[in-house]
């Protein structure tokens, strides 16, 4: 498989250079209580809400680095991009529609957890449902984190839904 899988993998083995410099960038957001928390939260299928935002926010880190972007707003926009504390399948409107509402649920939520944010990171995180929602990211941090969104959730899901592609990938990872 290519490089950027390479990268997916290594968001779940936390024992690469990478991971420590991300870290040194995020690791106070990463392993703040409230984060953590999320590790009880379905998210897509058999992975939980904190898997997939260490593996967003990891490839958002590496993809970021290799073209020269700033890593540390990418690194905690990333970390902050889906920090919702509730199931969206539960049977309750104020989670409806999901998609479209969470990235503010989530801008409040990371003002609550750092007490301020700054201006790009708020971008990173409002825009990174993009083009499901209209407005894209502004600056090429956002675009990263919104694309690295889609990759680990794609994967995620397949993870999921396929047997095959389950035991390959725990034969790389461990178990998830």
């Amino acid at each position: 498989m290519g490089r950027l899988f390479n990268h997916y993998v290594n968001s779940y083995k936390m024992n690469t250079p990478e991971w420590k410099e991300y870290l040194e960038i995020a690791g106070d957001l990463y392993n703040s209580p409230q984060l953590q928390r999320l590790s009880e939260v379905e998210h897509h299928f058999d992975i939980n809400r904190l898997q997939h935002i260490r593996s967003v926010a990891y490839l958002s880190y590496v993809v970021s680095k290799k073209f020269g972007l700033d890593t540390v707003e990418a690194a905690r926009g990333a970390t902050l991009h889906d920090l919702v504390y509730y199931d969206w399948r539960e049977n309750d409107w104020s989670h409806r529609p999901h998609g479209f509402r969470h990235p503010g649920f989530a801008v409040k939520n990371a003002y609550l957890l750092c007490g301020t944010i700054t201006k790009k990171q708020k971008n990173i995180i409002k825009r990174h449902m993009w083009p499901l929602t209209p407005i894209p990211p502004r600056y090429p941090e956002g675009l990263v984190v919104t694309l690295m969104d889609k990759y680990c959730a794609t994967i995620e899901i397949y993870y999921s839904k396929s047997e095959k592609f389950k035991k390959r990938l725990s034969k790389r990872v461990g178990n998830i």
